[in-house]
Protein backbone atom coordinates (compact mmCIF):
# COMPACT_ATOMS: atom_id res chain seq x y z
CA UNK A 1 0.00 0.00 0.00
CA UNK A 2 1.46 3.37 -1.50
CA UNK A 3 1.43 6.18 1.60
CA UNK A 4 -1.95 8.25 0.88
CA UNK A 5 0.51 11.48 1.10
CA UNK A 6 2.78 10.51 -1.84
CA UNK A 7 0.11 10.93 -3.76
CA UNK A 8 -0.55 14.99 -3.12
CA UNK A 9 2.88 15.40 -4.37
CA UNK A 10 3.60 15.59 -7.75
CA UNK A 11 6.84 13.49 -8.00
CA UNK A 12 9.07 14.47 -11.32
CA UNK A 13 11.85 11.87 -12.40
CA UNK A 14 14.66 14.21 -14.11
CA UNK A 15 16.09 11.16 -15.93
CA UNK A 16 16.14 9.85 -19.47
CA UNK A 17 17.20 6.04 -18.24
CA UNK A 18 14.57 3.61 -19.72
CA UNK A 19 15.65 1.56 -16.29
CA UNK A 20 15.27 3.93 -13.95
CA UNK A 21 11.38 4.96 -15.26
CA UNK A 22 10.46 1.03 -15.27
CA UNK A 23 11.54 1.13 -11.52
CA UNK A 24 9.41 4.05 -11.20
CA UNK A 25 6.48 2.16 -12.40
CA UNK A 26 7.04 -1.13 -10.42
CA UNK A 27 7.15 0.44 -7.26
CA UNK A 28 3.46 2.01 -8.51
CA UNK A 29 4.32 6.09 -8.21
CA UNK A 30 2.82 8.29 -10.13
CA UNK A 31 5.23 10.20 -11.82
CA UNK A 32 6.15 12.56 -14.91
CA UNK A 33 9.80 12.57 -16.69
CA UNK A 34 11.38 16.15 -17.29
CA UNK A 35 14.47 16.14 -19.21
CA UNK A 36 17.19 19.30 -19.20
CA UNK A 37 20.31 18.99 -20.86
CA UNK A 38 23.12 19.25 -18.41
CA UNK A 39 26.78 19.46 -18.90
CA UNK A 40 27.87 16.73 -16.52
CA UNK A 41 31.40 17.99 -15.57
CA UNK A 42 32.90 17.78 -12.19
CA UNK A 43 36.24 18.77 -10.31
CA UNK A 44 38.92 16.12 -10.58
CA UNK A 45 39.92 16.25 -6.92
CA UNK A 46 35.69 14.75 -6.57
CA UNK A 47 36.33 10.51 -5.69
CA UNK A 48 33.79 8.12 -5.91
CA UNK A 49 30.33 9.06 -4.39
CA UNK A 50 31.67 12.70 -4.24
CA UNK A 51 31.01 12.79 -8.43
CA UNK A 52 27.88 10.96 -8.16
CA UNK A 53 27.07 12.92 -5.49
CA UNK A 54 28.21 16.32 -6.96
CA UNK A 55 26.24 15.38 -10.38
CA UNK A 56 22.58 14.43 -8.74
CA UNK A 57 23.10 17.86 -7.09
CA UNK A 58 23.88 19.61 -10.42
CA UNK A 59 21.36 17.97 -12.42
CA UNK A 60 19.01 19.77 -9.82
CA UNK A 61 20.20 22.84 -10.58
CA UNK A 62 18.40 22.96 -13.29
CA UNK A 63 14.79 23.13 -12.24
CA UNK A 64 15.54 25.24 -9.16
CA UNK A 65 13.20 28.14 -10.14
CA UNK A 66 10.59 26.29 -11.44
CA UNK A 67 9.38 23.85 -8.79
CA UNK A 68 5.78 24.57 -6.78
CA UNK A 69 5.35 23.58 -3.32
CA UNK A 70 3.88 20.04 -3.96
CA UNK A 71 6.59 19.04 -6.34
CA UNK A 72 9.32 16.52 -5.13
CA UNK A 73 12.37 16.60 -8.03
CA UNK A 74 14.38 13.39 -7.90
CA UNK A 75 17.88 13.36 -9.96
CA UNK A 76 20.30 10.79 -9.87
CA UNK A 77 23.89 9.61 -11.06
CA UNK A 78 25.62 6.27 -11.57
CA UNK A 79 29.42 5.68 -10.74
CA UNK A 80 31.56 2.86 -11.58
CA UNK A 81 34.40 3.29 -9.32
CA UNK A 82 37.72 1.03 -10.09
CA UNK A 83 40.99 1.50 -8.84
CA UNK A 84 40.53 4.92 -8.09
CA UNK A 85 38.81 6.05 -11.46
CA UNK A 86 35.59 6.53 -12.55
CA UNK A 87 34.58 4.29 -15.46
CA UNK A 88 31.78 6.59 -17.01
CA UNK A 89 29.85 5.74 -20.41
CA UNK A 90 31.58 4.33 -23.03
CA UNK A 91 32.26 6.71 -26.27
CA UNK A 92 32.21 3.85 -28.73
CA UNK A 93 33.49 0.34 -28.52
CA UNK A 94 37.19 0.58 -27.79
CA UNK A 95 36.49 2.20 -24.78
CA UNK A 96 33.55 0.10 -24.00
CA UNK A 97 36.16 -2.96 -24.41
CA UNK A 98 39.25 -0.89 -22.62
CA UNK A 99 37.05 -0.46 -19.75
CA UNK A 100 35.24 -3.93 -19.59
CA UNK A 101 39.18 -5.68 -19.84
CA UNK A 102 40.03 -3.61 -16.67
CA UNK A 103 36.83 -5.08 -14.52
CA UNK A 104 37.55 -8.41 -15.88
CA UNK A 105 38.43 -10.52 -13.12
CA UNK A 106 38.29 -7.44 -10.41
CA UNK A 107 35.63 -6.22 -8.13
CA UNK A 108 34.43 -2.36 -8.65
CA UNK A 109 32.05 -0.42 -6.76
CA UNK A 110 29.02 0.74 -8.42
CA UNK A 111 27.65 4.18 -6.60
CA UNK A 112 24.17 5.92 -6.95
CA UNK A 113 23.57 9.45 -5.70
CA UNK A 114 20.10 10.38 -5.52
CA UNK A 115 18.74 13.66 -4.90
CA UNK A 116 15.53 14.79 -3.38
CA UNK A 117 14.51 18.39 -4.26
CA UNK A 118 11.36 20.55 -3.12
CA UNK A 119 11.28 24.35 -2.99
CA UNK A 120 12.17 24.26 0.65
CA UNK A 121 15.01 21.24 1.27
CA UNK A 122 17.24 19.30 -0.56
CA UNK A 123 18.26 15.69 0.20
CA UNK A 124 21.39 13.71 -1.25
CA UNK A 125 21.62 10.15 -0.59
CA UNK A 126 23.94 7.12 -2.41
CA UNK A 127 24.15 3.81 -2.25
CA UNK A 128 27.19 1.34 -2.78
CA UNK A 129 27.57 -1.88 -3.91
CA UNK A 130 30.24 -4.31 -4.82
CA UNK A 131 30.84 -6.22 -7.86
CA UNK A 132 33.05 -9.02 -8.83
CA UNK A 133 33.75 -9.86 -12.51
CA UNK A 134 34.63 -13.13 -13.37
CA UNK A 135 37.79 -13.22 -16.09
CA UNK A 136 36.20 -12.21 -19.09
CA UNK A 137 37.43 -13.04 -22.68
CA UNK A 138 38.16 -11.44 -25.64
CA UNK A 139 35.49 -13.16 -27.40
CA UNK A 140 33.09 -12.40 -24.48
CA UNK A 141 33.58 -8.99 -24.19
CA UNK A 142 33.63 -8.71 -27.86
CA UNK A 143 30.29 -10.29 -28.44
CA UNK A 144 28.17 -8.20 -25.71
CA UNK A 145 29.43 -4.80 -27.42
CA UNK A 146 28.66 -5.95 -30.67
CA UNK A 147 25.23 -7.32 -29.53
CA UNK A 148 24.05 -5.08 -26.62
CA UNK A 149 25.86 -1.84 -27.84
CA UNK A 150 26.38 -0.38 -23.76
CA UNK A 151 27.41 2.76 -24.60
CA UNK A 152 24.59 4.88 -22.45
CA UNK A 153 25.93 2.89 -19.18
CA UNK A 154 28.77 3.70 -16.77
CA UNK A 155 31.19 1.26 -16.63
CA UNK A 156 29.64 -0.41 -20.33
CA UNK A 157 27.83 -2.71 -18.83
CA UNK A 158 24.49 -3.76 -17.58
CA UNK A 159 23.89 -6.22 -14.89
CA UNK A 160 20.78 -7.34 -16.23
CA UNK A 161 21.93 -7.89 -19.62
CA UNK A 162 23.93 -11.09 -20.64
CA UNK A 163 27.13 -10.21 -19.34
CA UNK A 164 25.66 -9.79 -16.08
CA UNK A 165 24.09 -13.26 -16.63
CA UNK A 166 27.63 -15.06 -17.33
CA UNK A 167 29.85 -12.58 -16.00
CA UNK A 168 29.13 -11.65 -12.43
CA UNK A 169 30.22 -13.95 -9.38
CA UNK A 170 29.42 -12.02 -6.80
CA UNK A 171 27.97 -8.94 -5.49
CA UNK A 172 27.39 -7.45 -2.40
CA UNK A 173 24.84 -5.06 -1.71
CA UNK A 174 21.67 -3.42 -3.42
CA UNK A 175 21.18 -4.90 -6.94
CA UNK A 176 18.71 -2.65 -8.25
CA UNK A 177 21.55 0.00 -7.51
CA UNK A 178 23.62 -1.64 -10.00
CA UNK A 179 21.05 -1.25 -12.71
CA UNK A 180 20.74 2.31 -11.85
CA UNK A 181 18.35 3.10 -8.85
CA UNK A 182 18.45 2.00 -5.40
CA UNK A 183 14.66 1.78 -5.13
CA UNK A 184 14.33 1.10 -1.35
CA UNK A 185 16.42 4.15 -0.47
CA UNK A 186 14.04 6.27 -2.96
CA UNK A 187 11.20 5.04 -1.74
CA UNK A 188 11.64 5.29 1.73
CA UNK A 189 12.91 8.88 1.24
CA UNK A 190 9.99 9.39 -0.64
CA UNK A 191 7.76 7.98 2.06
CA UNK A 192 9.69 10.15 4.75
CA UNK A 193 9.84 13.34 3.01
CA UNK A 194 5.64 13.16 2.55
CA UNK A 195 4.94 11.94 6.49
Amino acid sequence: MLHKNLKEFTIILASGSPRRHQFFMEMGLDFEVRLKSVNEEYPSYLKGAEISDYLAKLKAEAFKDELNNKDILITSDTVVWHKNESLAKAANAIEAEDMLRKLSGNWHQVITSVCFTTPNQQTVLNSITKVKFKDLTTEEIQYYIKNFKPFDKAGAYGIQEWIGLIGIEEINGSYTNVVGLPTTLVYETLINLVQ
